[in-house]
């Protein structure tokens, strides 16, 4: 099952991208090392697979430049 947009930004939210807010369903997030990312999508709306591929991919990115 799917997990929803919410989950998704709150995974990014503790990973330490800021929330830059967005036009309508879009919410932009960038991290303090330079990664940038768009969501698309209502907060409760099932997250497409590439979209879960997207989140993982910048969360991982995020740390090793941390490192």
């Amino acid at each position: 099952m799917p997990r929803k947009i919410r989950e998704l930004m709150n995974e990014l939210k503790k990973a330490g991208f800021v929330n830059r807010g967005g036009k309508g369903s879009h919410r932009n997030f960038k991290h303090k090392d330079g990664a940038i990312l768009t969501i698309s999508g209502k907060l409760g709306s099932d997250a497409k697979h590439y979209q879960e591929k997207i989140v993982k991919q910048k969360i991982l990115e995020s740390k090793n430049e941390s490192k």
